[in-house]
């Protein structure tokens, strides 16, 4: 019911015709296609440009598996033991805190 009949293909062609008149018409079909011709062209780099990007992307992504040096483990190692401490020294304190509220 809402397709698009051929009546309106008729009605439409003889609005155009109307507007722009017969001469008109040639040239800007002209302009029409070398308008589309420029967007196609413009896409096609768009898409090659982003299909590089992407692969240069890739490849700067790529992790690098190191060896950390063996200082930085043992620091490591030293710094949980020192917040381990820590740790254990606040709940100590925590729990003494709460048995000497719970006395009161």
């Amino acid at each position: 019911m809402n397709a698009l009949q051929p009546w309106h293909l008729i009605i439409l062609v003889l609005v155009v015709v109307l507007l722009f008149g017969a001469k008109r018409l040639p040239d800007a079909a002209r302009s029409i296609g070398k308008s589309m011709k420029i967007f196609k062209a413009e896409t096609k780099d768009m898409r090659g440009e982003s299909g590089e990007a992407t692969t240069q992307t890739d490849q700067a992504t790529e992790p690098e598996t190191r060896q950390l040096p063996q200082s930085t483990q043992v620091n490591t190692d030293a710094q949980v033991e020192q917040l381990q401490r820590q740790l254990d020294e606040l709940k100590k304190q925590q729990a003494t805190s709460s048995f000497d509220q719970t006395q009161k």
